[in-house]
């Protein structure tokens, strides 16, 4: 690692656990909420939307409406509503992708819909994506709703965004970054900003936050990418390898491909871009990425995207216990490298 990369790095793993003990009565109620709005007369609704919602332990999305709602000085509970609605569009997501991308495992657990079925999966979704407008609606924030209602938008034009490139090896790194702050960052940065709408913020606050979360995201998810390449299925949540085996050009893919030359040119061509792979694919995919520094790389432009999150947060007092814990999960979404 060279100078400036170690000068972005995290010297060490970054905790948020000072976040999650100054949101813990906020995010009780927003669980209670959550399965309390899960639940359905069709028994097949609740027992499907249990298995994910069940699966998640931080919550990371509905803890950034809550402390972007707390660190902009809201008193209220007015943003829980919009924190359970968040967590009910992510959830939404992930039953639809999983659908897409016939992933195997979720959070650890085997995919919904290798359990219930695909139609099942993402008919859920779409109660979910109902329970999530119903939320925004009770909440009484029209701007709030206009941002959550726009992020389910672009999330999916994200989505398809992706689907429409998947296993071009010339993606660029610009229309790269622009699918995931499409479908990964738009949401943290939309949860947010409706938390500091919620708590009556100023523009200029809104806007800091809203970045805020957009940066986070990006960071979050290229940590993501990386850790495909490099990390095991207990800290994943889900099978190592799943990117490539789906042909995803994720950028530590792309810049591995660009830097190993014209004498790998055949292998990328046909593990990504004819995705006809064999046993040990992975794994050499897995050692061109490290060799060429592509994993590296992808970390040390998450840790940046991290530093300029935390940027955002300059106009906030020191003495906001919030603001802090919101430095630390900034920090924490790159420590998962190490």
């Amino acid at each position: 690692m060279d100078a400036a990369s170690a000068a972005v790095a995290p010297k060490k793993p970054a905790s948020i656990e000072g976040l999650l003990e100054l949101a813990r009565p906020d995010m009780a109620k927003v669980d209670a909420l959550i399965r309390e709005r899960m639940q359905s007369p069709v028994s097949v609704i609740p027992a499907l939307a249990e298995h994910l919602v069940g699966g998640s332990a931080k919550r990371l999305r509905p803890l950034l409406t809550i402390a972007a709602a707390r660190v902009a000085g809201a008193q209220d509970d007015a943003c829980l509503k919009l924190a359970a609605a968040v967590e009910f569009i992510h959830t939404a997501t992930l039953l639809h992708d999983d659908v897409v991308d016939s992933s195997q495992l979720r959070r650890g657990k085997v995919a919904a819909h290798l359990i219930w079925g695909a139609p099942a999966s993402v008919l859920v979704g779409d109660f979910l994506f109902a329970r999530a407008f119903e939320l925004m609606v009770e909440a009484g924030s029209m701007a709030a709703l206009e941002i959550l209602a726009r992020a389910s938008r672009v999330i999916a034009e994200g989505e398809v965004l992706q689907l429409t490139r998947a296993h071009d090896l010339n993606l660029s790194q610009e229309l790269y970054l622009e699918i995931i702050r499409a479908k990964t960052a738009e949401l943290f940065a939309a949860a947010a900003e409706a938390g500091a709408v919620s708590a009556g913020a100023s523009p200029a606050h809104c806007k800091a936050l809203r970045k805020f979360g957009q940066d986070l995201g990006l960071a979050f998810q290229l940590v993501d990418d990386a850790l495909d390449y490099s990390g095991e299925s207990q800290e994943l949540g889900k099978n190592p390898g799943d990117d490539f085996r789906e042909g995803k050009a994720t950028l530590p893919l792309l810049l591995a491909i660009s830097r190993t030359g014209a004498a790998e040119k055949a292998f990328w061509d046909r593990v990504v871009g004819r995705r006809e792979q064999a046993d040990g694919d992975f794994e050499r995919a897995r050692e061109l990425i490290r060799m060429s520094g592509a994993d590296a790389a992808t970390l040390d432009l998450a840790a940046e995207y991290a530093i300029r999150a935390k940027a955002q947060l300059a106009d906030f007092a020191a003495s906001n216990s919030w603001r802090p814990a919101l430095e630390d999960l900034a920090d924490f979404a790159v420590s998962r490298r190490m």
